[in-house]
């Protein structure tokens, strides 16, 4: 979180530079404290602290507080540690694992709410109206599509995976407004899912990126939920990524879940019915 916020400090007004020197030296303090003392000691009005907040990605002043405080009281650090050629497997169980956390701890203190309850909305939207939804990767994201189709399957949603460059750019060809595509890239410069972004939304239809802020991707997509992690690409080492991509779209398909609500239930219920008589009954 202090990272991204130092990588801002060159976009920021001179008053939301202040703010920033303020977290950056005191986080800690920074968390605690009121917006008035905060104002003070930055020497700028209350609304610049809010703006300021908002002008790093977060909802405002008290989602910035709270993600902040995460931030500085994990004890598990932020920092990727790469898989060496000589590890052995004790070296690997605490580098692969700490890997992990860090990202998932790090997605959850940056995640901006308010860009995850655009996208739940509209894919609750594409639900209710029995639009079109699409979920585009390819490769290693190809099977995080896989995942969040089975997902939204389940909750009876018109739901496709695609996880080839042609397949995608004749699916979003068909698409129309009301639908919704979701495309998850790890690099987010794909050349096949810029084109099916590009399309997609020619054609009216939502465009979510489950990618790298910064990327191709996430400037052509309409709503952006950042993935981002410090993974060396150049070294062979378990993929954050994915375990961060499917994350996203476990929050996605809850969020989903949860706004439809009780209409799931008899439908839920039956297939669960349904799947007890393929379980194997034990001898008796």
């Amino acid at each position: 979180m202090l990272e991204r916020i130092r990588a801002s400090l060159a976009a920021l007004s001179p008053a939301e530079q202040r703010v920033a020197q303020l977290v950056l030296e005191e986080p800690a303090a920074f968390a605690r404290s009121a917006v008035g003392q905060l104002a003070a000691r930055a020497q700028v009005s209350k609304p610049t602290v809010v703006r300021f907040c908002r002008s790093v990605g977060y909802d405002g002043l008290a989602d910035f507080k709270r993600k902040l405080a995460g931030s500085v009281n994990e004890g598990v650090p932020f920092v990727h540690r790469a898989v060496d050629a000589d590890d052995r497997a004790p070296e690997l169980i605490v580098k692969v694992i700490d890997n992990a956390v860090a990202a998932m701890l790090r997605l959850r203190n940056e995640a901006p709410g308010t860009a995850y309850e655009r996208a739940i909305e509209l894919l609750a939207q594409a639900a209710r109206s029995g639009r079109r939804i699409g979920f585009y990767g390819v490769g290693n994201s190809g099977i995080v599509a896989q995942d969040a189709q089975h997902k939204f399957f389940r909750l009876g949603m018109n739901a496709v995976a695609c996880c080839d460059g042609h397949v995608q750019v004749m699916a979003a060809t068909m698409l129309q407004p009301g639908d919704c595509v979701v495309l998850i890239s790890n690099s987010g410069s794909s050349q096949d899912l810029l084109d099916a972004a590009r399309i997609a939304q020619g054609k009216g239809a939502a465009t979510i990126a489950i990618t790298a802020s910064g990327s191709p991707l996430a400037q052509q997509a309409q709503l952006l939920l950042a993935a981002n992690h410090p993974e060396d690409h150049d070294r062979y080492t378990p993929m954050v990524s994915r375990l961060l991509h499917l994350t996203i779209i476990d929050i996605l398909n809850t969020g989903v879940a949860l706004r439809l609500g009780e209409s799931l239930r008899p439908m839920l219920q039956e297939m669960k019915h349904n799947l007890r008589v393929k379980r194997h009954a034990p001898a008796e």
